[in-house]
């Protein structure tokens, strides 16, 4: 796994039963070498020279977390419009989607937020349609903008863009004009 991982116990029960996974995750945590971040969350300790012991990424615990519990995840709409360069916006709280039960993980001082979604709004995570749903939605129909459009479709790759006319039926009826003039740009790249 490398160091920066971030696992639980699922991630070994194909090695043994969940009380020995545990026994085991237990005695090398107390031999220092990896550090529990979370209920059932765990890490392999990352060191900086100078910083010493480095915080795992969000995105490796949301990760790690939606294994455990079998669900899945993309970032919260302020934070995919901030990744897809629509907003300057850096979001102060680091809030998930998810189709599983919300829920809190805390992380020495971080917290991140997994908050429930309905399947369908989940239908597109992983995907990047589904981060292109998500920040649509957070700035809202009245904000897209045509260079906030050509922003997307320079970012988004050819295969990005047939994908997003694939999932064009997930998406609010308001965002279609919209996601098709994103994904027409990458056809218009192909001529």
């Amino acid at each position: 796994m490398g160091a920066g991982a971030v696992f639980s116990r699922a991630d070994f029960l194909d090695l043994g039963t969940t009380d020995n996974v545990g026994m085991i995750l237990g005695r090398m945590q107390n031999a220092g070498k990896i550090r529990r971040i979370g209920r059932g969350l765990y890490e392999l300790p990352r060191t900086h020279p100078v910083l010493g012991t480095l915080s795992p990424r969000p995105e490796a615990i949301v990760e790690a977390a939606s294994r455990r519990f079998g669900s899945r995840y993309q970032p919260s709409g302020a934070q995919a419009a901030n990744l897809l360069q629509l907003t300057e916006q850096v979001p102060a709280r680091m809030v998930y989607q998810t189709d599983g039960a919300s829920r809190t993980i805390k992380e020495g001082q971080r917290t991140i937020e997994l908050q429930h979604r309905s399947p369908r709004g989940m239908a597109a995570a992983g995907r990047m349609s589904g981060l292109v749903f998500a920040a649509l939605r957070e700035i809202g129909q009245r904000n897209v903008t045509p260079e906030r459009v050509s922003g997307l479709q320079k970012l988004l790759s050819r295969s990005d863009g047939r994908r997003l006319i694939k999932d064009l039926r997930l998406a609010p009826a308001w965002m279609h004009p919209h996601l098709r003039r994103i994904a027409s740009g990458k056809e218009e790249e192909d001529r």
